[in-house]
């Protein structure tokens, strides 16, 4: 919770002072604050399985595989040599499936 250290503060008589039916509504106010979420800029936002995304274009560069790189022959991934585990039947396995 945010504390706004510029605000005056109370001292002890005026703690006193503030009343029961006070300090219950402040705690019920409190309570009640929720954030206000605009359902409409959320609906816009939210994308639906299935929708129709025929118009959208994507762009990725593929680089080939590098000499320090292998593909795993269980998850099929192309892995950095370092994450080399095994061989099995003459096929490289990664760290992840071993």
């Amino acid at each position: 919770m945010a504390t706004d250290y510029d605000a005056p503060r109370k001292t002890d008589e005026e703690l006193a002072e503030d009343s029961l039916e006070e300090l219950k509504a402040r705690r019920a106010d409190k309570a009640n604050a929720a954030v206000d979420i605009d359902e409409a800029e959320l609906a816009e936002t939210l994308e639906l399985p299935g929708a129709d995304l025929s118009e959208e274009s994507l762009t990725v560069r593929v680089l080939p595989k590098q000499r320090d790189e292998f593909t795993c022959s269980r998850c099929f991934l192309v892995h950095h040599r370092s994450q080399f585990a095994k061989e099995v039947r003459g096929e490289p396995v990664c760290k992840e499936c071993d």
